[in-house]
C-alpha cells in the first residue's frame, strides 16, 4: 500500500468512525462526505460521472455485478445470450459458468496466438439474443491488451451492453469513459496500491444500464451493491486514484 493512501485513510479507522448512512448526527456526515470525494477521485480516473460508481469489495465482486446483474434483468426481454473470452480471469469464467447453469447460453470465444480476440469472431457470435459482452482490458496473466476501443465500437452498433474486467488497467494505462464505448468497468483497489477488500463498478447512465441487483439489503449504493459501505476502504481507493492519476 502507498504510504500517502495510508494517511488518507488513518482518519477513518481511528477517530472518524461513523456510518456514512446515518444523516442524523455529524459522525455520519462526516463519513458521507469522506465516501462521496472518494466516489469523485475514482471517477476522475477514468473521466466519468462520479453517479456512474459503485463501490464493491472488489473486481471479483464487480465482475459477478456486471456479468449476473445485466443478464439477469435483461433475461425478460428474451435476451440470454451473454459473450466471453477463453482467457478471462476466473471468477468471469465462473460467472458464464453460473449463468449457463441458470439456462444462459455463453459463447467463449477464443484468441489468437498472440492472446487478442479475432474481431469478426466477435461481431459473427453476436445475435439478437445477446445482452453483454464481457472482455477483459488487460489480461492478468499475460499482460496483453485488447482492442477495447474496437469492441466497444462493435458493441454499440449492435446494440449490446460491454463490459471489460479493467483490474490490471486503471490506473496503469490511460482510460477514459468519453474515448471508449464501454458501459461497466471493474476497478481493484490493491492492483493500484490501495487497500485490499475494496473496488468499484463503473455502470454507464446513458445510454443507462440497468442491473438486477445480486444480494439484497439496505439498497446502498443506488440498490446495486446493498451493505453498509466501508468509509476507511472508500478513502483509500480514492487516494489511491489520485495517486495514480
Amino acid at each position: 500500500m502507498d504510504p500517502r493512501v495510508l494517511d488518507a485513510m488513518l482518519p477513518y479507522m481511528i477517530n472518524q468512525f461513523g456510518n456514512p448512512h446515518s444523516r442524523t448526527h455529524v459522525y455520519g456526515w462526516e463519513s458521507e462526505k469522506a465516501v462521496e470525494d472518494a466516489r469523485e477521485q475514482v471517477a476522475e480516473l477514468i473521466g466519468a460521472d462520479p453517479r456512474e460508481i459503485i463501490f464493491t469489495s472488489g473486481a471479483t465482486e464487480a465482475n459477478n455485478i456486471a456479468i449476473k446483474g445485466v443478464a439477469n434483468f435483461y433475461k425478460n426481454n428474451k435476451k440470454n445470450h451473454v459473450i466471453t473470452t477463453q482467457t478471462e480471469h476466473k471468477c468471469v469464467l465462473s460467472s458464464c459458468r453460473y449463468l449457463e447453469n441458470e439456462g444462459f447460453q455463453v459463447t467463449y470465444l477464443p484468441v489468437k496466438t498472440n492472446g487478442i480476440i479475432d474481431l469478426e469472431h466477435l461481431r459473427d457470435a453476436i445475435t439478437d439474443k445477446t445482452s453483454l459482452v464481457s472482455i477483459m482490458t488487460v489480461n492478468n496473466e499475460i499482460g496483453v491488451r485488447q482492442p477495447i476501443k474496437e469492441i466497444g465500437r462493435i458493441c454499440r452498433e449492435r446494440g449490446v451492453f460491454f463490459h471489460t474486467d479493467a483490474a490490471q488497467a486503471v490506473g496503469k494505462i490511460p482510460i477514459n469513459v468519453k474515448d471508449i464505448e464501454v458501459d461497466l468497468i471493474s476497478i481493484s483497489g490493491h492492483k493500484i496500491y490501495g487497500p485490499k477488500g475494496i473496488g468499484a463498478l463503473y455502470v454507464r447512465r446513458k445510454p443507462r444500464v440497468r442491473i438486477e441487483p445480486i444480494q439484497s439489503g439496505g439498497g446502498q449504493e443506488r440498490g446495486i451493491r446493498s451493505g453498509t459501505v466501508p468509509t476507511q476502504l472508500v478513502v483509500g481507493l480514492g487516494a489511491a486514484c489520485q495517486v495514480s492519476a
